[in-house]
């Protein structure tokens, strides 16, 4: 007989590099885990409560903790813990797993770049320096844990900023539910309520194939606004005003026009007046 164990990781926030944060939590929850005590007499086993035996942790030989690195620019520029933004726009990731004996576990690459033996060393000694810093944090986290929670029976670190009886923020306390007088209640809400918007009565067809059912009415995103109105009376006002002193110019004798390809109509004469129209102001069939 043996004991099965999973480790189940539910993620609260995600801001970049979910590995390394469980391959934490992972390795912390196997360490600060007890099992019932247990003896075996012949083919009789009895599993011990907490009262009768204290639990028993588990046998954790090493802490692997896992170490990524983000690489932008071809591998030019190393990033250690990138965020979710910086994930992004990464060319590559590399997760190093080793414990504080500098014993690598794992090596994991993605990502288009292509990396160098001499990048890969270099992250691993950076690597060695966080896992020994990350594990003497972990250490003393669980002494700490170890000394106030178990044998003074306080409370610390995660479980001192839980309130009684609540294991997330979305717990709530079951409550009776007060159904006497549900019509009278449920009628002074209708009666302090606003009345319907007017409604179709039946579904209205704007084209063969559609039709419109429902509370809503006829789609508007066609129509002009005020202003795109007036704009429109504006243009419209200019290009008649540009035709009408195009004609009053082309009547004269000694008016010449001249046009060059993208350049905008010259309309000039003997007596140094000089009228210059863009190509937009003159109506259709002058262009």
């Amino acid at each position: 007989q043996v004991w099965q164990i999973r480790l189940d990781m539910h993620l609260l926030n995600h801001d970049g590099n979910i590995t390394d944060a469980a391959s934490i939590a992972g390795i912390v929850a196997l360490c600060h885990f007890r099992r019932p005590d247990v003896s075996v007499q012949g083919e009789e086993v009895t599993v011990y409560t907490p009262e009768e035996r204290d639990p028993v942790p588990l046998s954790i030989h090493h802490m692997p903790i896992c170490v990524s690195f983000a690489f932008f620019h071809q591998g030019t520029y190393l990033l250690v813990d990138p965020t979710e933004r910086e994930e992004r726009v990464m060319d590559g990731l590399l997760v190093i797993a080793m414990n504080k004996h500098r014993e690598i576990c794992t090596i994991q690459s993605s990502g288009v770049v292509m990396l160098l033996p001499d990048q890969i060393l270099r992250c691993s000694k950076i690597t060695a320096v966080k896992v020994a810093e990350i594990t003497e944090l972990i250490q003393k986290a669980l002494e700490n844990d170890q000394k106030a929670s178990r044998k003074e029976g306080g409370k610390f670190g995660f479980a001192e900023s839980i309130p009684n009886q609540r294991i997330t923020a979305f717990k709530m306390e079951s409550a009776a539910v007060d159904t006497n007088d549900v019509e009278e209640q449920a009628g002074e809400i209708i009666a302090r309520a606003d009345p319907p918007p007017e409604v179709s009565a039946s579904p209205v067809l704007h084209t063969p194939g559609t039709a419109q059912i429902g509370e809503g009415v006829e789609s508007s995103w066609g129509d002009l606004e005020e202003s795109e109105k007036e704009e429109a009376a504006e243009e419209e006002g200019e290009s008649e005003a540009a035709a009408f002193e195009y004609e009053k110019v082309k009547t004269e004798d000694k008016s010449t026009l001249k046009q060059t390809k993208n350049e905008p109509f010259l309309l000039s004469d003997s007596e140094e007046e000089v009228v210059i129209l863009e190509p937009q102001q003159l109506p259709r069939k002058a262009r």
